[in-house]
């Protein structure tokens, strides 16, 4: 009898699980690991609002800090594919040390959300100074964007207190020449390394080559005393004429940023520095001559000297911001600021802390064989030179 109850029972709840319904069945859970996302556009401009900005990086990062990232057009123009929520975008040119932007954006899944012109504004995060030329005013190029440039002496460049004070100096044609107390280049040649070798960038135009390698109003040979790039790297002479130069953009992200890759220079002087010898290992050449493939604006950030002495350089030491290089899809690499709290995750993710290429510690060095004119005329070359102060 005992079994028989017992088969009862299991009989009546083999019934009732016969009798549930199909909705009653629990269904399978499936996650939707797609990461939902919207898009950003706007344009970036000048801080003064007048001029557009090519090249710029564009980025934010995911919860897990993946990087989405574009650039700006030449006409400042821009399009960021973004996580849908509230977001973190940052907005730079060069390496983003000197001039960056941050702002909140809210973005719409699948939908498209306008930024207006106050928020993608480019700002100077940077001090910047220059010398007071004969044949060039990059000041005024520099007004013209809405950026603040004090003007220094070159006694001022003499005395490293002063100049680490600042993250760029500029060096105008003309202003390193016969009238300037000599006694005072080995200390400003001195002061130029150290403030290079530890991250502050320069830029010179023409004559003021001699900064770089030796000499004063022009270089007529190689190897002149003074200066604080070795020979070995860099030779010009002042054995250029006035007229017409056709020119080619060298460098893939400054023809994008620029919108062309050819351009005609007006020389108007009766004679201007001729790069005649270059390491390429050393320079990048951004733009030369169509014809005769002499470099006409060339770079680097290889600057190294032993014994120079470790120096904090303007906005550097109180910043909390890090350069790190990040590699994109295609093995595309590239150097921009993030804030330093994040950049042990990226690192994580394979970041590397410092710039993609040169030296860790090393600032930039422009030098351009020309100019904007002492009236301010430059033609097409203005918006080059633009490029150069924002990615200094």
């Amino acid at each position: 009898m005992k079994n028989f109850n017992l088969l009862l029972i299991f009989i009546i709840l083999l019934s009732f699980g016969s009798c549930r319904s199909d909705s009653e069945i629990p269904a399978e859970i499936t996650i939707d690991n797609t990461i939902k996302t919207g898009k950003l556009t706007g344009k970036v401009m000048s801080q003064n609002g007048t001029k557009p900005i090519g090249g710029a990086s564009v980025f934010t990062f995911d919860e897990k800090y993946k990087i989405y990232y574009t650039t700006s057009d030449a006409d400042g123009n821009f399009t960021l594919e973004a996580p849908a929520g509230n977001q973190r975008i940052h907005i730079q040119t060069g390496d983003g040390s000197n001039f960056r932007t941050q702002i909140a954006a809210t973005v719409k899944n699948n939908e498209t959300v306008n930024l207006n012109a106050d928020q993608t504004k480019l700002n100077q995060v940077a001090k910047i100074a220059y010398v007071k030329g004969t044949y060039d005013k990059i000041e005024d190029i520099i007004q013209t964007l809405g950026y603040n440039a004090t003007e220094i002496t070159n006694a001022d460049l003499a005395n490293i207190n002063t100049i680490a004070q600042y993250d760029i100096i500029f060096l105008n044609c003309g202003s390193r020449n016969y009238s300037v107390n000599q006694s005072l280049y080995p200390a400003i040649d001195a002061n130029l390394a150290v403030f290079v070798a530890n991250g502050g960038s320069i830029y010179a135009s023409d004559w003021d080559v001699s900064y770089l390698v030796g000499g004063t109003d022009n270089t007529s040979n190689c190897s002149l005393a003074g200066g604080f790039v070795p020979d070995t790297k860099l030779c010009s002479k002042n054995t250029g004429t006035s007229g017409i130069v056709a020119a080619t953009v060298n460098n893939a992200g400054l023809s994008t940023a620029l919108g062309f890759n050819t351009v005609n220079i007006d020389f108007d002087l009766s004679s201007w520095q001729k790069i005649t010898n270059y390491d390429p290992a050393y320079w990048e050449v951004l733009v030369k001559e169509t014809s005769s493939n002499n470099a006409l604006m060339i770079r680097t950030n290889h600057f190294t000297a032993t014994g120079i002495p470790s120096t904090p350089i303007g906005n550097a030491p109180n910043s909390t911001f890090t350069t790190v290089c990040i590699t994109l899809p295609g093995n595309i690499q590239i150097s921009i600021s993030v804030p330093t709290i994040t950049v042990p995750y990226l690192v994580a993710l394979g970041a590397t802390v410092g710039p993609c290429s040169g030296s860790t510690n090393s600032g930039y060095i422009y030098y351009t064989s020309f100019h904007n004119h002492a009236s301010g005329n430059i033609g097409n070359a203005g918006v080059i030179l633009q490029y150069v102060i924002l990615n200094l």
